[in-house]
């Protein structure tokens, strides 16, 4: 018995389709994304009426020190926050939630740290948490840390935050520019 060759010709394109080194990978897009700017105002001793973050860990170098970093890289150093959340880079905008969290400083060779914190968001835009973990190498211009989920109008989403440093005052104030891309949403 003879196959027709139209016959013949499916079942090729069909191995073909099938063949791992023709088959096409998935391409992912972002289902939701946002740019938001947080601002950072370490307490100096000085500056507790608009400081919005502490250093509550020092290392045993550091004599204790929890307003002046005694290593160049500050390493040891842990921070927590509450920081304004607003829409554009502007300190005086009305915050639309806070950064809440930690970092501490973990390298001996390079300007790194270690974020662990949420943004919290109770208005009439958005309620809720987004949920981030990770390394922060400062010194590069842009970094990922992972967005782990969230609750609310934010419930289980997940994926990827780009953060940069948008502005620095020496060791007080910085803002950062955090641009979030989810990828699992809910």
């Amino acid at each position: 018995m003879k196959l027709p060759s139209t016959f013949v010709i499916f079942f090729i394109f069909l191995f073909f389709l099938a063949s791992p080194s023709y088959s096409v990978k998935k391409q992912y897009y972002p289902c939701k994304d946002f740019v938001f700017y947080f601002h950072d105002v370490l307490y100096n001793g000085k500056n507790a009426a608009n400081a919005t973050s502490a250093i509550v860990g020092a290392p045993q170098w550091g004599n204790g020190n929890l307003t002046v970093f005694a290593d160049a890289f500050r390493f040891g150093y842990t921070a927590i926050f509450d920081d304004p959340i607003t829409l554009d880079n502007n300190f005086h905008s009305t915050p639309v939630g806070r950064a809440q969290g930690m970092y501490f400083y973990d390298s001996k060779k390079i300007f790194n740290a270690w974020l662990g914190f949420s943004f919290v968001f109770n208005s009439t835009e958005h309620k809720g948490t987004i949920n981030f973990i990770g390394a922060d190498p400062t010194t590069e211009k842009s970094r990922d840390i992972s967005v782990v989920g969230g609750t609310g109008d934010f419930f289980m989403h997940r994926g990827i935050a780009t953060i940069m440093t948008d502005s620095y005052e020496d060791d007080v104030y910085f803002r950062l520019r955090v641009h979030v891309k989810f990828y699992e949403c809910w």
